[in-house]
């Protein structure tokens, strides 16, 4: 008993040091603002978020020149987070292979608890360093990968282990916290701190750390993916049309990359199996699917790079 209340002594004077456990002088008494009032309360509050990232710039940029090195090299970009952030890695994971047309095994979320977590709160899943570590073995770490660890404390145990284990392997580790000076910012390879300041719910961090992780997340993936050439101009040329508006969505990617008509877009689409890259290319250059596809592949799916290249080929031999 008494060792149990030195450790909650212990926690509440840790607690007491972070920024985001610290009580809003801006918003006391929430409770008796009407419904309207709130809603601008809140909305004020998460308007501080986008400052709080942009002190973070050049640590985010180094993470993801970091990131995009090991998957050029065939590497995994993989989540590592308990309770709202473990939930944020996994929601940002999910959603590259239908954006991006990418395995399910190249960005993994991983969260404390395991999947039941994902819905229901296993919070006292977080104090377990050991299935930190234990988490990232089951996948089979290798120097080849990067891991962000995602706490809005910074001091997360699930994450430090994790963390310490993704070193021991030799692979590239990020800290994203929401507080200055995070333990697994001091571990990492590289700190990505954005300081939000007190939650105008005093220590509910899915609020404000919350958008803070979504948005810096969204980051991480999405210029990952940019620069491995998924993305030409700003369009989604690997995305999977697994439905009739992703469907649609991929004939009017065709259509805006190439100003072809939706006829000639949809007959493309299907000689190329749904890849939009290969449609838009056998529309721009008049390659047959195969051609298309080989063509890509030799530029490791990096469409400008094979409409180049084609292209020169084609004015070159009308030159000869």
């Amino acid at each position: 008993m008494a060792e149990s209340l030195t450790r909650r002594r212990e926690m509440r004077d840790m607690l007491s040091t972070l920024s985001t456990e610290q009580v809003s002088e801006t918003w006391p008494d929430i409770d008796l603002l009407g419904v309207d009032e709130l809603v601008n309360a809140m909305n004020t509050d998460s308007a501080t978020v986008a400052a709080a990232i942009e002190a973070c710039a050049p640590a985010i940029t180094q993470a993801i020149e970091g990131v995009v090195e090991r998957m050029r090299r065939g590497g995994r970009l993989l989540y590592v987070g308990a309770g709202t952030a473990g939930r944020m890695g996994i929601l940002d994971a999910s959603e590259i292979p239908p954006t991006f047309g990418t395995a399910p095994s190249l960005v993994v979320g991983i969260i404390a608890g395991g999947p039941r977590a994902i819905q229901a709160a296993l919070e006292n899943a977080e104090d377990d360093a050991f299935a930190g570590a234990a988490s990232l073995a089951e996948l089979g770490i290798t120097p080849g990968d990067a891991v962000v660890g995602i706490s809005a404390s910074g001091r997360t145990p699930f994450v430090l282990g994790a963390l310490d284990a993704a070193k021991h392997a030799g692979a590239f580790t990020i800290g994203f916290a929401c507080n200055a000076n995070s333990a697994i910012g001091q571990v990492a390879d590289v700190a990505i701190e954005t300081v939000v300041g007190p939650e105008i719910v005093t220590g509910s961090t899915r609020l404000k750390a919350g958008t803070a992780q979504k948005l810096v997340l969204n980051m991480i993936s999405t210029i990952a993916m940019v620069k491995l050439g998924k993305v030409h101009g700003n369009l989604m040329v690997d995305m999977k049309a697994t439905n009739e508006k992703l469907r649609a969505r991929s004939e009017r990617t065709v259509m805006l990359a190439t100003g072809a008509d939706a006829e000639t877009a949809a007959r493309a689409l299907a000689e190329a199996g749904g890849w939009v890259k290969a449609a838009i290319l056998m529309v721009l250059t008049e390659l047959d699917a195969p051609r298309a596809r080989d063509a890509l592949d030799r530029h490791d799916g990096v469409l400008r790079d094979t409409l180049r290249d084609v292209l020169a080929g084609v004015h070159d031999h009308a030159r000869d």
